[in-house]
C-alpha cells in the first residue's frame, strides 16, 4: 500500500506542471472567448488621447441630441477602399452616439443613378437624409457633417440682413476688416445671409429675422437711417457695430435709441496681458449673469472701441451691458508714447460700458424686441474673430438676438497637431531607457525566473 501511495505521489508530481499549464491555457482561452462574446454584444470604447481626437466634440453631441427621428447616411464610395474606411471611422463616431443611425455604402460606379440623384460628383461624398430633407456634402469632416445635420433639423431657414452699400464691413468679404469668416460660420449653421442696400431697397423685408449694421465709411443717403428706425418700429432685432469714426448719417438712429457716446477711444492697461502692444483696446474679462453671456469665460478684445453712457431712450430697458476693467478709460488725445487719464477733458475711469443690450415689448405684442449696440466692429472682423473670446462673444450675441430660433455651436475648426518637442535631457533619457534600461529589466527578470526554477529542482 505504501508503495502504491508513493508511486501515486510520483505520478502526481510529474503531471503537476503539465496539468497546471493545460489548466492555464484553458482558462486563458475561456477568458478570450468570453471577452470576445461580450465585446460583440456590448460595443464600448474609451478614448485616452489628450485631445479626445477619437470622440465627437461636445458641440456635435449637442446637435445629435436634437434629432427626433433616424438619420440616414449614404457614403458614395467602394467600401473596400481606404477612403471609405477612413470615412467610416469618422461616421462610426456618430453611430456610437446615435445607435439608430443608418449607414449605407454605395459605389458610384456601380450605382450611377443613385449618385446622380444625390448630386454626387466626387468619390467619397456623403448624403444625409432626415425627415424627407437631404443634403449632399462636398467636404468631409466633423464640422461639415455636424453643420449639415444642424441645417437639416431646422424647420425654418433663418434670414439675416447685413446692411451694405456705403463701405461697411462685407459679410462675404475677405479683407481683414470684413466679416467673411463670421458669414461662413453663420452659413454653416443654416442662416440665409443677404446683403441689403437701403439706397435701392427702402424698407427692410419683414422676413428678416435680424439685421446687422456695420459702421458705414460713407455718408448714408437721406431716408436710409429712417428705414432702420421703421424696422425697429416693427419690432425687428438689430446688431449695431459702431466704430470711433463719424456717424455718417446714423445720427437719427442714435437719437431714436437715446444713446450717448463718450468721447475718445477706450484704452485699457489689461490689453498688454493679451499680447497687444497698443493699449487702444477694450478688454471684457468679466461677464454679468445674463442669458446674453451664458457660458462665456474667455476674455474678449475690442480694438479701437467706443464707450457709452448707460442712459437710453424712454420705452427701452437696459437689459445688461458689458464693461471694461478698472484700468481703462476713454482717451481723447493721441495714443502715442506715455498716456494718462485727464479728468478735465471728460476722460472717465473704467469700468466703461462698451456693449449695451436693449429690450422692449411693443404694444399689442408678446414678442420681446432686442437691440445690441457694440462700440467696435473689429472684434468680429476676419483678422480678430479667432482671437481670445471674440468668436464666442460674437456668436453668443447673435444667439441672444435670434429670438424664435436657436443658433447652435459648431465644432471648432480643425487645428494642426502640436509638435512633440523633446529637450536634450529627455531625448537622452528616452534613448537610455529604450536601449539599456528596459532590456536590462527584462534580462534580470528572466534570469531571476530561471534561477528560481533551478532552486526548486
Amino acid at each position: 500500500m505504501n508503495r502504491f501511495l508513493t508511486h501515486l505521489r510520483e505520478v502526481a508530481r510529474r503531471i503537476e506542471r503539465p496539468f497546471a499549464d493545460t489548466l492555464f491555457v484553458l482558462l486563458l482561452l475561456g477568458v478570450v472567448i468570453t471577452s470576445g462574446w461580450l465585446i460583440a454584444r456590448n460595443d464600448r470604447y474609451w478614448d485616452w488621447t489628450a485631445s479626445a481626437s477619437n470622440l465627437l466634440s461636445p458641440e456635435s453631441r449637442a446637435i445629435l441630441e436634437r434629432l427626433e427621428a433616424p438619420l440616414r447616411v449614404t457614403v458614395f464610395a467602394d467600401p473596400q477602399t481606404p477612403l471609405a474606411r477612413a470615412i467610416g471611422q469618422l461616421i462610426d463616431r456618430y453611430g456610437h452616439e446615435r445607435p439608430d443611425l443608418e449607414i449605407t455604402y454605395l459605389d458610384p460606379r456601380r450605382f450611377p443613378e443613385q449618385a446622380r440623384d444625390a448630386d454626387v460628383s466626387l468619390h467619397g461624398q456623403i448624403l444625409l437624409e432626415y425627415r424627407g430633407r437631404r443634403e449632399t456634402l462636398r467636404e468631409i469632416g466633423e464640422r461639415a457633417i455636424s453643420a449639415a445635420i444642424a441645417r437639416l433639423t431646422e424647420t425654418r431657414t433663418p434670414w439675416l440682413a447685413v446692411i451694405e452699400g456705403h463701405g461697411e464691413r462685407a459679410i462675404a468679404g475677405e479683407r481683414d476688416a470684413d466679416l467673411g469668416r463670421l458669414g461662413m460660420e453663420l452659413s454653416d449653421q443654416g442662416f440665409l445671409l443677404r446683403p441689403l442696400d437701403l439706397a435701392s431697397i427702402k424698407e427692410i423685408p419683414d422676413n428678416a429675422r435680424l439685421v446687422v449694421l456695420p459702421h458705414p465709411k460713407l455718408s448714408l443717403f437721406p431716408g436710409e437711417a429712417e428705414g432702420l428706425t421703421r424696422f425697429l418700429d416693427r419690432g425687428g432685432n438689430l446688431l449695431w457695430l459702431l466704430d470711433p469714426e463719424p456717424l455718417n448719417g446714423l445720427e437719427p438712429l442714435l437719437e431714436y435709441l437715446g444713446l450717448t457716446l463718450l468721447p475718445g477711444v477706450v484704452v485699457d492697461a489689461a490689453a498688454s496681458k493679451l499680447g497687444l502692444t497698443s493699449p487702444a483696446a477694450a478688454v471684457i474679462a468679466e461677464y454679468p449673469d445674463h442669458p446674453l453671456t451664458r457660458g462665456l469665460s474667455e476674455p474678449a478684445m475690442l480694438t479701437g472701441s467706443l464707450a457709452f453712457d448707460t442712459q437710453i431712450a424712454p420705452g427701452w430697458t437696459l437689459s445688461t451691458y458689458l464693461t471694461t476693467g478698472p484700468q481703462s478709460w476713454n482717451e481723447t488725445g493721441a495714443i502715442e508714447g506715455r498716456i494718462d487719464r485727464d479728468e478735465v477733458v471728460g476722460e472717465l475711469a473704467g469700468p466703461l460700458p462698451v456693449a449695451l443690450a436693449l429690450t422692449r415689448t411693443l404694444p399689442d405684442s408678446e414678442h420681446e424686441q432686442r437691440v445690441l449696440i457694440v462700440g467696435d466692429g473689429d472684434f468680429l472682423g476676419n483678422a480678430h474673430l479667432g482671437q481670445h473670446g471674440n468668436r464666442q462673444l460674437g456668436l453668443q450675441m447673435l444667439r441672444w438676438l435670434n429670438t424664435g430660433g436657436e443658433l447652435l455651436e459648431l465644432p471648432p475648426l480643425p487645428s494642426a497637431a502640436e509638435a512633440l518637442e523633446l529637450d536634450t535631457s529627455r531625448r537622452t533619457l528616452l534613448g537610455v531607457g529604450s536601449l539599456v534600461l528596459f532590456p536590462a529589466i527584462f534580462l534580470i527578470g528572466g534570469l531571476a525566473v530561471r534561477w528560481y526554477r533551478w532552486r526548486e529542482r
